[in-house]
């Protein structure tokens, strides 16, 4: 039993796609756009990459906003989209649409616990009514030829752990893949994610991989989460946004290589310059400068840049601004030699919502 779809102990078989490596990218509403996954593919180790989750009768209706949350291009690859919905229809066809917009994969969310997708049956709310959410992931796989997978929750709450069950079912159904996010709705991003949950998961399918989800931030995290529970490989989120060189270091701790020192100050300012330049690249000066202030404050956290740097990156309006900016901090760091350490670990906290998940 469990996860057996790994190939030759790094490459991945996600239904008819072979994902070269079994460290992916989980989707980030907001962060995982293709500016971010382009940086990230890069500096090598990625396998497979999700966008933003986006809304399956949003996608059906062209809206631009939802346009530009999938936007991919050739090197971007593996690449899979991540819808939300409850209206079967609407869900099958967004899929077939994508299949036809050239994606490699389509990924159904039943994790997300905001209030805004859950209210409308999508997301986490789909681990309340089996009959109907089976039926809907299948008429999606049957609908296509690429590959789909599924990620989920361990369930609604602690009282309803629901994913051993729906695993099993969608694999019968056909899916590719799951994605398994080691805490329940009620949780939302809070405590920590269950081990032994994810293992349970594992343990319930007999052929398709499942990928575990949740506080992957180094690669400790890494092999705890492989040995703990025979996952098939990681989708890692905001370990991502704090350390960027995860995948490639996961790589080579794969291969039985020394997975090398964390990443110093310059490499990290010409990582923040070259996303910045691709955002501005793929959305124009205004929407790119707008998108990497959502992202400025995690460069912060390593570049540490200080408060009034700091205050002035997540307010940048330009490209010039933003360059000069990126030289300014530069010169501060070359004038304080000595004052900037690497993190490690568990040097950084990474930021989850805040108050009730309903709110974020």
């Amino acid at each position: 039993m469990g996860s057996t779809r790994v190939l030759d102990g790094a490459a991945l078989q996600w239904g008819s796609l072979r994902v070269a490596s079994r460290f992916c990218l989980a989707p980030l509403a907001g962060y995982t756009n293709l500016a971010f996954r382009l940086v990230l593919r890069e500096l090598g180790g990625l396998g497979l990459a999700t966008t933003d989750l986006v809304n399956a009768r949003a996608l059906l209706i062209r809206s631009r906003k939802t346009l530009e949350l999938i936007q991919t291009c050739p090197e971007d690859r593996p690449v899979a989209v991540q819808i939300f919905g409850a209206v079967p229809e609407e869900m099958r066809d967004a899929a077939v649409w994508l299949q036809e917009y050239g994606v490699s994969a389509v990924d159904i969310n039943m994790g997300c616990p905001v209030h805004k997708v859950v209210r409308g049956g999508g997301g986490s709310a789909m681990l309340c009514d089996a009959a109907k959410t089976v039926a809907l992931v299948r008429g999606v796989v049957e609908a296509v030829r690429i590959p789909v997978s599924v990620k989920m929750r361990l369930g609604w709450d602690d009282t309803s752990w629901s994913a051993p069950f729906f695993a099993r079912e969608f694999e019968q159904a056909g899916v590719a893949g799951l994605t398994i996010h080691g805490r329940t709705r009620a949780q939302g991003f809070g405590g920590t994610v269950h081990l032994p949950g994810i293992r349970a998961v594992v343990e319930a399918v007999t052929r398709i991989p499942v990928l575990g989800n949740g506080d992957v931030r180094t690669l400790a995290d890494a092999q705890r989460m492989l040995e703990t529970t025979g996952c098939a490989g990681l989708a890692i989120g905001r370990g991502a946004l704090l350390n960027p060189w995860l995948f490639s270091q996961l790589a080579r701790w794969q291969a039985g290589d020394d997975p090398g020192p964390a990443a110093g100050f310059d490499a990290r300012l010409d990582l923040m310059r070259r996303h910045y330049r691709k955002l501005v690249e793929y959305r124009g000066p205004h929407f790119g400068s707008l998108n990497f202030r959502k992202v400025a404050n995690w460069y912060c956290r390593t570049l540490k840049p200080g408060h009034e740097l700091q205050q002035l990156l997540i307010r940048v309006s330009t490209p010039a601004e933003f360059e000069d900016l990126a030289d300014r901090i530069a010169l501060s760091h070359r004038a304080r030699p000595g004052a900037w350490l690497p993190l490690r670990g568990g040097d950084a906290s990474i930021p989850v919502p805040r108050g009730p998940i309903s709110h974020w």
